[in-house]
């Protein structure tokens, strides 16, 4: 319990063809594994999901799992011969009624693009490397002359510079997928290419439909979600600064500071949000990251985000558990500095709830006081949420008898989850017992001073309704006191 951001590292060949691999991995330090449902089976998902839990409890810890929808593939078709190389100044046709692409054309996965450009849009291809004016669109075929040229390959992505492309966030294969990570228990849901809130709302309702509970990301890498984002974060119970295309669509040095922007609002609005895209790109083939990649890693944790990810680092790369061991060296490094003082940034405004109260209460007790531990007690996590929202060093440990809320916890920043109160029924003998778990592992000894929080009716969800504050040994005997030393 040192380290507070957390680390989502993506499953891939690299990481799941061996399980000793994955498990070091754990070891190293994942929190919460990312399935890329843009690749692989039904059964190759559910396959990697039970596996991870698995190792997780040998290693006796919790290990959220991250579910990542395709979105639409807005993407060229194939090429005859794989590849061309284009040319400033040559002319090039995206054409819907393609079938193998050549020199002067390519098909397109996207059918409705014609509909959505018009003469002058500016589209960029495999992530900006290709820049494309339209000079016409007739019929089926957008007509472009390229800007900036390069090689182009099969299925490459592709953006309309300042947003516009009109597909929908949610494609049949999502909604398909969606009942599927409603069947592994999926305990987040990354929703891609969100438009508006509205996309979360659907989402949300296709997976309570499918008998899920997943919390609902929304990953923020189109210019329409900058414009939408308040809506967007109202909706969500996460977000995900999702670099790579939103970088394309709004310009790369637009980005650190939208970045900033949206921890800033997702802190502020009570949610999480998670940083990614090549944060540790250089190590998908090199043991050691660059400097500006320690930087841009080490920005985010200052920045306040609850998790950093891993991409195709932990997925395809040479070496996937350098790449976590690496991002927990550097936020842990980064953390010994601090946060800037988020609170600070955080409109004054009445809690609202008893909930929020107490979480606020509670943070404010452990700035004042030389605080060790605070120990929420919970059956929801939302307790744990409120509290890791306020900028604190102070571990708060979860205790939940549920482990669908132990699993949730793990994206929450400095939130640690405990398993712990099942089949307990009297207040009293909960904090007496909390307050030993506590003492057992090694988190408070005697003589500090903690907080825990609870809610009576015990039991019930959502009802956190009290803090106390605890000097601890004052109840543990001195025989209890040894037995436990000794343990």
């Amino acid at each position: 319990m040192i380290r507070r951001t957390k680390i989502v590292a993506t499953l891939g060949p690299a990481s799941c063809a061996n399980p000793k691999v994955l498990e070091r991995m754990i070891q190293a330090g994942v929190d919460v594994v990312r399935i890329n449902f843009s690749h692989g089976s039904r059964e190759q998902h559910l396959k990697h999901a039970e596996l991870t839990r698995s190792i997780a409890q040998s290693l006796g810890r919790t290990v959220g799992v991250l579910v990542d929808l395709q979105g639409p593939k807005i993407r060229i078709g194939e090429f005859e011969q794989s590849r061309i190389r284009l040319k400033i100044g040559d002319p090039f046709i995206l054409d819907a009624a393609c079938a193998l692409g050549n020199q002067e054309r390519v098909g397109l996965d996207y059918k409705e693009l014609p509909n959505d450009v018009e003469s002058g849009a500016t589209l960029l291809l495999d992530d900006g490397r290709i820049v494309l004016t339209v000079t016409k669109v007739q019929d089926n075929q957008v007509f472009c002359v390229v800007e900036q040229g390069g090689v182009l390959s099969n299925n490459k992505g592709i953006n309309r510079k300042g947003g516009g492309l009109g597909a929908p966030a949610l494609t049949a294969k999502d909604v398909e997928d969606i009942k599927i990570a409603a069947e592994m228990n999926a305990d987040f849901l990354a929703v891609s290419f969100v438009r508006s809130g509205d996309d979360i709302r659907n989402a949300r309702e296709m997976m309570l439909a499918a008998g899920g509970k997943s919390l609902i990301m929304a990953k923020i890498e189109r210019s329409e979600a900058i414009l939408a984002l308040d809506d967007i974060i109202d909706a969500s119970d996460a977000i995900m600064v999702a670099r790579g295309d939103l970088a394309v669509e709004v310009g790369d040095a637009a980005v650190p500071a939208l970045q900033k922007k949206m921890i800033r609002a997702a802190r502020s609005n009570n949610k999480v949000v998670v940083t990614a895209t090549q944060m540790m790109e250089s190590m998908i083939t090199s043991p050691i990251p660059t400097r500006a990649e320690v930087s841009d890693v080490a920005n985010a944790v200052l920045d306040g985000t609850d998790a950093v990810m891993l991409s195709a680092e932990s997925a395809a790369g040479e070496y996937p558990i350098e790449s976590v061991a690496a991002m927990a060296r550097v936020c842990l490094e980064a953390e010994k500095e601090y946060l800037v003082n988020v609170d600070r940034r955080q409109p004054v405004r009445p809690p609202a709830s008893i909930e929020e109260a107490i979480a606020r209460a509670t943070m404010f007790t452990a700035t004042g006081l030389k605080i060790r531990a605070i120990a929420a007690l919970t059956q929801s996590g939302e307790t744990a949420l409120l509290m890791s929202r306020r900028s604190s060093k102070v571990p708060i440990v979860a205790l939940s008898p549920h482990e669908s809320t132990r699993r949730k916890v793990t994206l929450f920043r400095g939130v640690y989850p405990v398993e712990f109160g099942d089949g307990l029924n009297d207040p009293e003998e909960i904090l007496e017992l909390a307050e030993k778990e506590l003492f057992n592992r090694g988190i408070v000894r005697n003589g500090d001073i903690m907080v825990m929080t609870i809610g009576e009716p015990i039991g019930k969800a959502g009802g956190t309704n009290t803090m106390k504050i605890i000097k601890v040994g004052e109840s543990i005997t001195k025989e209890e006191e040894t037995i436990m030393e000794n343990a």
